[in-house]
């Protein structure tokens, strides 16, 4: 994804690109406390093993991991706790339609600051079988492989 002017990456969840297969992905801004965006400007957060959930017309994140900001003392909160996602209604009733009908998850690709907020790259996405995965990097080293050999065929063509 090409980096937008005023956009600057905090977290990524790489695994999640290989564990599961993304169908839509949805923006999302996030509800902070002053401490967990500090600590997040220092780039202290997880989003392994994280994932969303609709609850009462309401989306919350669960699991992701803010690190408590070390000068924040008292007011630092619970490094795991629910927070909630700030979507707008017609996409809250779409993706609880979708989670609970298709069996679908809610995974957090990447968080990111865009102008001064934070924003959470939500992803709809379905579970990879073993045999999923193995294609997947199959055809990834099969890729990689021939671009390889087409370069070299360039820098032959050079000299």
């Amino acid at each position: 994804m090409a980096r937008e002017k005023g956009e600057r990456s905090i977290a990524d969840n790489r695994n999640a690109r290989r564990e599961y297969e993304i169908l839509e992905r949805f923006e999302a801004g996030i509800a902070l406390t002053g401490t967990e965006v500090k600590s997040l400007r220092l780039g202290r957060c997880a989003l392994r093993d994280s994932y969303a959930r609709t609850e009462g017309g309401e989306c919350f994140l669960l699991n992701m991991h803010i690190s408590p900001y070390d000068p924040g003392n008292r007011f630092n909160v619970d490094p795991t706790r629910k927070r909630k996602l700030l979507l707008h209604k017609r996409e809250i009733r779409e993706l609880h339609a979708a989670v609970k009908e298709k069996g679908l998850t809610l995974i957090p690709l990447r968080l990111y600051f865009r102008h001064g907020k934070v924003k959470v790259d939500l992803a709809l996405c379905r579970g990879r079988k073993l045999y999923d995965k193995r294609e997947e990097e199959i055809l990834r080293s099969l890729r990689r492989e021939s671009d390889r050999s087409r370069r070299e065929d360039t820098k032959r063509q050079e000299y």
